[in-house]
């Protein structure tokens, strides 16, 4: 089977794409600078990892039905939602803290990277887009 004519990887495919290109033009007008590196940018809005397990879930549902594949995409995309506002937002946050300490102390240091998590919100409109890409592919596809 050629990766391309796969219905599923379509979906997930666009679902990251998809989320990605709409926070780089959300990032666009909210700061009026084009960064490539956005593609690619964890944090922000939408959230692509919760669009992307938005997207497993419901392709795999509307191909399979509620198989335990299905149960399967889900509970790790419920993981994946909850990582996304919980550990990786507290973790970005103490992130930008450290930073600003760096900043005013002086102290000279490589400072670490850190990456912000995501907002209830960015993750919602995450999930949000994937399913409807998924629904969208699938009835196309028919």
């Amino acid at each position: 089977m050629n990766l391309f004519t796969n219905e599923l990887f379509i979906i997930l495919l666009l679902a990251l794409l998809i989320s990605h290109v709409i926070k780089l033009i959300i990032n666009f007008l909210k700061f009026k600078t084009f960064y490539a590196l956005d593609l690619v940018s964890t944090g922000g809005m939408p959230s692509g990892h919760s669009s992307l397990m938005a997207a497993l879930s419901t392709g795999i549902l509307l191909q399979e039905g509620a198989a335990t594949s299905f149960f399967i995409a889900v509970s790790l995309s419920l993981i994946v939602f909850m990582d996304a506002m919980s550990v990786r937002r507290t973790a970005g946050e103490e992130g930008t803290i450290l930073h600003e300490i760096l900043k005013r102390t002086h102290i000279k240091i490589k400072e670490p990277h850190y990456a912000l998590g995501h907002t209830p919100l960015q993750v919602f409109v995450g999930i949000l887009i994937g399913i409807l890409i998924a629904v969208v592919v699938h009835v196309l596809r028919l």
